[in-house]
């Protein structure tokens, strides 16, 4: 009856992270029919539904939402206390899902990605960069890397980085304007605003509460980086962007620093992630990755 329950977990657990009976039945060697069994099982025994089930898709419940959250942590701590009686390591396998940044796309995080895939190849990304701020437990997400200095109780929380930011423009666009010198005479030229941040065009300079503040004037809001960073390579306006996504139009010449470098802003990065005693092999090896030599402290001297 206990092996019988285990696997009913297991098969929902994998339902849930496919979102797919026949995808998680593949993954299992399990028959669809057998698959549906199991999580009608599961279902019955907690008396409730947990998962949405049309012809096209499969979607948690809000009580499968919370149910995963638990599962996902005995099934886990049950790898893991496998492995510890029988003197191994467990290997990092499975689908890690973490939401990121949308400024994380760019091609030095890319090839940060590919560098992890050469050493674990059975883990498979699933990569959120919606820029929305997710429910880690309730959303199945094992991992999120945020620019934050508020966490939720239920939180921890990993320093990985500090991270440059640098008002850019293009040469055309810093001609128009002058080639000012200093943030006083930047007062009032076009800003591409995070919409997240600074949309009225108020941008703190350099770090610590004397740190000058910038006034700009917004021509056009988002709350994507990449739009913004597209619109500034165009010419449309100043940019506050993270200096590894920029660094190579600076090297280039397509785009240049606004100010001198002892102004650029600094924040920390922080891998955040639930609160519990024992992380998957899958999220720790992550972790360890991108604090390591080659991991988001590396790109930073780019």
């Amino acid at each position: 009856m206990i092996v019988d329950a285990l696997v009913g977990l297991r098969v929902f657990a994998t339902v849930a992270e496919l979102r797919s009976f026949s995808a998680a039945a593949e993954r299992l060697g399990l028959s669809p029919a057998m698959t549906s069994k199991h999580v009608q099982q599961v279902e019955a025994r907690v008396g409730a539904r947990l998962l949405n089930r049309t012809s096209r898709s499969v979607s948690l419940t809000e009580a499968g939402m919370l149910y995963l959250g638990t599962v996902r942590t005995l099934l886990e701590g049950l790898e893991q206390a496998e492995a510890q009686l029988s003197h191994t390591t467990v290997s990092p396998k499975g689908t890690l899902k973490v939401s990121l940044p949308v400024w994380m796309a760019n091609p030095a995080f890319a090839r940060l990605l590919v560098a992890f895939r050469a050493q674990h190849p059975a883990v498979t990304l699933d990569l959120d960069l919606s820029g929305r701020k997710v429910n880690l437990v309730e959303e199945g997400f094992d991992l999120a890397l945020r620019v934050t200095a508020a966490l939720d109780d239920t939180l921890i929380a990993r320093r990985l980085a500090t991270i440059r930011f640098v008002l850019v423009g293009t040469p055309e666009l810093l001609d128009r304007l002058g080639r000012p010198q200093s943030p006083e005479k930047l007062k009032g030229a076009p800003f591409l605003a995070y919409s997240a941040v600074a949309p009225d065009g108020r941008v703190r300079l350099g770090n610590g509460p004397e740190a000058p503040e910038l006034h700009l004037t917004p021509v056009l809001l988002s709350g994507n980086e990449s739009l913004l960073y597209l619109a500034a390579r165009e010419g449309l306006g100043l940019s506050m962007m993270p200096h590894w996504l920029v660094h190579e139009d600076l090297a280039d010449g397509r785009l240049e620093a606004a100010l001198n470098q002892t102004l650029w802003p600094e924040v920390t990065l922080h891998a955040i992630y639930p609160n519990r005693s024992y992380l998957p092999a899958k999220t720790r090896c992550f972790l360890d990755f991108l604090t390591g030599p080659y991991g988001i402290g590396g790109l930073q001297s780019e």
